[in-house]
């Protein structure tokens, strides 16, 4: 493997582990030094027993195609990647930061209003995007805390500065996979271990039951904690599961629960009903509760928003915090930490342009070709275009969408997205990826260190998401390391 490191080229980006001058990183070199000396029949073997592991512990995940679920294994890249701990330490100082403002905002949105009528974010931009819901208004839960689980995802220039993507805040998915990127590297290189300071991740099953545990209506040692999965055929089940046995709470679906005639929660058990504390939902909004939302959904809980009303069920992330989880409102959270917190910003945001404000739409509509269009609330990577690498009818066809429904759509600069060394086919080449950390909110905020890096495995491809046939690393934030 060694001709294959030596000929390693960083390009134009910055690299994760390796410089411009082609020597590790400070915070990398144990690792890449180690994976250097592995010959190639030896990474093979190390790869191979990471399928292996991956098959084994039934890490899958479920892409849609044609109308077909179809379940996939785990795409896992067995070089980590490799963070200071000081560049960390900013890192998750800015994430909270910038999580503290956007609670904040879903809470004032909810209430008075201030920052629509201070001229801070037009009303319109938020009031009549179909995340607002107005069943909300009037709420503030415990701590002033709705999106207890956010899923920023960040990005690092070739100026080697990490900038903010874009906020997860309704049902962000991907943690359980951070933890078992983990626990595989363990198991196929225990020597990467033995003499590096790496910060554990194992711990976020805790730290989300402590937070959940936080928001519960009634003081007990034990408050009853379920989540609340769709069922077997959602694309997140397995960290539906896999977080519910972690925290040793209940995985229930809409069917086990039920309120009564003083709107609380309970759950049906063998024993009887047993009364819920705090749902920990993976169901987006419209199909939480039809009193309130979709009456045709069989997926969610009659009644449960009037007991969340009423204060006797927490709900993770509470209903409505999606008004904030818009690509138009990122524009505007730099605004927010500034509105609220009266700071600013620690880490910055990548310019948008807002296809809604004309001048920025000519803008747009004539540089297609060099900037990445999305739509205002799709994920997964579904709806996007990326200008460099589009056709002109490709071009043509996102120009006549921004065009017909312009609040729908932003655009951003086309970032020379970092790199790291990834292992394809039998050798090491250098692929694009981006990180996305967790931040729990409740009494506490706690930001977990790294989080869930994806790598685009195509050559030169810039869409990470699995769905997109993207992979993944475990992330490592050593301390002491720059």
């Amino acid at each position: 493997m060694n001709k294959s490191w030596k000929s390693y080229n960083t390009g134009p980006f910055f690299d994760e582990l390796i410089t411009d001058a082609g020597k590790p990183r400070v915070a990398a070199r144990r690792a890449v030094n180690l994976l250097q000396k592995l010959s190639r029949d030896e990474m093979e073997a190390r790869r191979n027993a990471a399928e292996l592991a991956i098959r084994d512990m039934g890490i899958s995940f479920t892409i849609y195609s044609e109308g077909q679920n179809i379940d996939r294994a785990w795409p896992f890249d067995i070089i980590p990647r490799v963070i200071g701990g000081r560049d960390w330490s900013r890192v998750s100082q800015g994430l909270a930061q910038r999580t503290r403002a956007l609670n904040a905002f879903i809470d004032d949105i909810y209430n008075k209003q201030r920052i629509l009528k201070d001229g801070i974010v037009p009303a319109e931009i938020v009031l009549d995007s179909g995340n607002y819901k107005p069943q909300c208004a009037g709420i503030s839960p415990r701590f002033g805390a709705w999106a207890h689980v956010c899923g920023t995802d960040l990005v690092r220039d070739k100026d080697g500065k990490f900038y903010v993507l874009e906020d997860n805040l309704r049902v962000p998915s991907g943690v359980s996979y951070m933890l078992e990127n983990r626990e595989i590297t363990k198991r196929v290189l225990p020597e990467l271990f033995e003499n590096y300071s790496i910060q554990p991740v194992d711990d976020y099953p805790a730290q989300l039951y402590r937070t959940l545990a936080s928001l519960s209506p009634r003081e007990r040692k034990r408050p009853c904690i379920v989540v609340l999965t769709p069922g077997i055929y959602n694309s997140a089940y397995f960290e539906h599961s896999f977080l519910a046995r972690g925290m040793g709470a209940e995985l229930v679906e809409g069917s086990d629960l039920f309120v009564d005639d003083n709107d609380v929660l309970y759950m049906r058990t063998v024993d009887g009903p047993e009364r819920v504390d705090v749902v920990y939902r993976r169901i987006d909004d419209d199909f939480l509760d039809p009193e309130a939302f979709d009456a045709n959904s069989i997926l969610g809980v009659p009644g449960i928003m009037r007991a969340w009303k009423k204060g006797n069920v927490a709900i993770a992330n509470a209903p409505g915090a999606g008004v904030a989880d818009d690509k138009v409102v990122y524009a505007f959270v730099p605004d927010m930490i500034r509105y609220y917190l009266k700071e600013e910003p620690s880490i910055a945001s990548v310019k948008t342009y807002l296809c809604m404000i004309e001048k920025e739409r000519d803008y747009v509509l004539a540089n297609l070709d060099k900037l990445v269009v999305k739509p205002a609330n799709e994920s997964g990577g579904y709806g996007l275009m990326v200008g460099p690498h589009s056709t002109a009818k490709q071009r043509k066809t996102f120009a006549r969408l921004i065009e017909e429904n312009p609040r729908n759509y932003i655009a951003q600069p086309t970032l020379s997205l970092s790199t790291a060394p990834t292992y394809c086919g039998n050798t090491v080449e250098p692929r694009h990826l981006d990180l996305r950390p967790f931040i729990l909110s409740g009494k506490d905020t706690w930001v977990t260190p790294g989080g869930l890096t994806r790598v685009a495995m195509v050559k030169g491809s810039l869409v990470v998401n699995s769905s997109q046939g993207g992979g993944s690393k475990d992330t490592w934030i050593v301390e002491g390391s720059k």
